[in-house]
């Protein structure tokens, strides 16, 4: 096929309704021209890395909604816009899977092309780690404090699956899919780049590493210990190992 035939019609005229209202003429010029890409998967790295900055937008944006609807105390509102984070962040999750269809050598190559930039330059990815502290504030004064409520006590002595134990069950989720995201990241720079080597910036991965360490809200994941702790207290750490009630008595 001919090359030069197809790519105008890749962008468009941006003169139909569709176009014009999505701004696609805009959009998919927005990466590099063809005949500037320094292999043929830099198109796909382009693409998938602002396609994901416009899903971090998305999610940001949303979180600014849940935050406002915490204070409001509209616990199916929190929760509907919960759930929908939680399906981009899957998005985000498996779009890396395609950046591993690059060779080693192809991403040496595009990353010439990234001069000293890296991910963590992200603004998307950068706006994400400042808004989760909102959001704990905001749950703390509403549902928690407000009620006179702990989360010892809506996952332990008083549960009873109340909306501070699902609202607070969804921003768990939000926490470990971001720690999801930056495992996967690790694992692509593995596969690509190797673990070993020294980034961009000359510093280590070691420094990704860490921040899939670091927790959202390290209360919601520390009561998991406490009431583990207290049950093993109770129940003993060290159990008798089961019996099964159909072993057959060898003695028979």
């Amino acid at each position: 096929m001919d090359r030069e035939h197809f790519y105008p019609l890749m962008r468009g005229n941006g003169n139909l309704d569709y176009e014009a209202y999505l701004n696609t003429h805009s959009l998919l010029g927005l990466q590099k021209d063809f005949s500037a890409f320094c292999n043929h998967d830099e198109l796909q790295f382009q693409i998938v890395h602002q396609s994901e900055e416009l899903w971090m937008k998305l999610i940001a944006y949303t979180l600014l909604d849940i935050d406002e609807y915490l204070q409001q105390e509209n616990t199916p509102r929190v929760l509907s816009l919960f759930n929908r984070v939680h399906k981009v962040q899957k998005i985000l999750i498996q779009s890396l899977d395609v950046l591993e269809t690059m060779s080693p050598k192809e991403y040496q190559q595009i990353r010439v092309q990234l001069g000293n930039g890296s991910g963590q330059e992200s603004p998307g990815f950068r706006t994400l780690l400042s808004m989760p502290k909102h959001l704990w504030n905001s749950f703390d004064t509403y549902y928690l404090k407000k009620n006179n409520q702990t989360i010892a006590q809506i996952y332990n002595s008083e549960y009873r699956h109340c909306n501070s134990y699902v609202i607070a069950e969804s921003m768990i989720e939000f926490d470990e899919l971001f720690k999801k995201f930056r495992y996967h990241h690790i694992q692509l720079i593995h596969r690509s780049i190797g673990l070993g080597a020294r980034s961009l910036k000359g510093r280590s991965v070691e420094l990704l590493e860490t921040g899939l360490q670091a927790s959202f809200f390290p209360q919601l994941w520390e009561i998991r210990n406490q009431m583990t702790n207290e049950w093993g207290g109770e129940y003993g750490q060290v159990r008798q190992p089961l019996t099964c009630p159909f072993k057959k008595d060898t003695h028979d």
